[in-house]
């Protein structure tokens, strides 16, 4: 049975917990309050201390969680496919993600710490308000506050977020391709590796190496968005969209809303039309 939004979104202070397998699907937004903490990510070390911040996107790949004795922390753990589908297919988020999953720690300021652990405490108060009439909209908006924060914290002291060698050379242009809005028509791993000049393997294991991320997964988050974009603006058909983004029918169009999305282009319409 699919659990509802508010079920998925968890606010906790109990850090043993955030490599649960209930998170398995979300991203944890971790800050250290006091203390001193460590976990194993990816198979390396890392380590937590007042007013710093973890963004694990791959919580199955934490272990070896240890604190002191006056380590305390707070955190958000939400559903990964939620958090991209707020987020337009051109930002900061695609390759600052590259950058969190090789090193999840953002070190930050006492203010910048108060201003996220605001954007939690909003988040923690709002979670269970499930009779708002819309929910789902005012729970994205805070967690997209909570999310381009985090990006501005990030962005501080990352301005060159990609190595310059081969890997990261693939890897920048791979996302360069992402973020011009390739996907919006073409969403084959094989276009992407003819584009880079190398076999959609190493294109493949490239990307899942550097990201933790398949490919295919980066592709269909930013078409999407993009989708997303298009369904809601109500001068196009259906139709009209599934061709404007060079799918084969209109059938294939609706299984990848309803996979991706949740819910077939004619639902989501019907149900944004509803709220209107």
């Amino acid at each position: 049975m699919t659990k509802s939004l508010h079920e998925n979104i968890v606010f906790s202070e109990d850090f043993s917990l955030i490599n649960s397998p209930a998170f398995y699907d979300c991203i944890v937004h971790v800050i250290c309050t006091d203390g001193t903490g460590s976990f194993l990510y990816n198979q390396r070390q890392f380590t937590l201390s007042k007013n710093k911040i973890a963004v694990i996107s791959r919580p199955q790949l934490v272990a070896d969680i240890r604190v002191d004795s006056g380590f305390r922390c707070e955190y958000i753990a939400a559903p990964d496919k939620f958090l991209h589908n707020l987020l337009p297919a051109n930002n900061y988020a695609i390759q600052g993600c590259v950058s969190l999953f090789d090193n999840p720690i953002i070190m930050v300021t006492d203010i910048d710490a108060k201003r996220f652990r605001a954007d939690l405490a909003n988040i923690r108060y709002r979670i269970e308000n499930i009779d708002h009439r819309f929910y789902q909209e005012m729970m994205g908006s805070l967690l997209q506050t909570m999310v381009y924060d985090l990006f501005d914290f990030h962005s501080k002291t990352n301005d060159n977020i990609l190595t310059t060698d081969r890997v990261g050379y693939i890897t920048a242009r791979f996302f360069t391709l992402i973020e011009g809005g390739r996907p919006k028509t073409q969403r084959e791993l094989s276009h992407y590796a003819s584009e880079l000049n190398v076999t959609p393997k190493y294109l493949s294991d490239t990307i899942k190496r550097v990201t933790g991320v398949c490919v295919t997964s980066h592709i269909n988050n930013a078409a999407t968005a993009i989708a997303l974009e298009y369904l809601k603006d109500s001068t196009m058909s259906v139709s009209q969209i599934a061709d404007e983004m060079n799918f084969s029918s209109l059938s294939y169009f609706s299984r990848f809303c309803v996979k991706h999305i949740g819910m077939s282009p004619a639902k989501f319409r019907t149900a944004g039309a509803k709220k209107d």
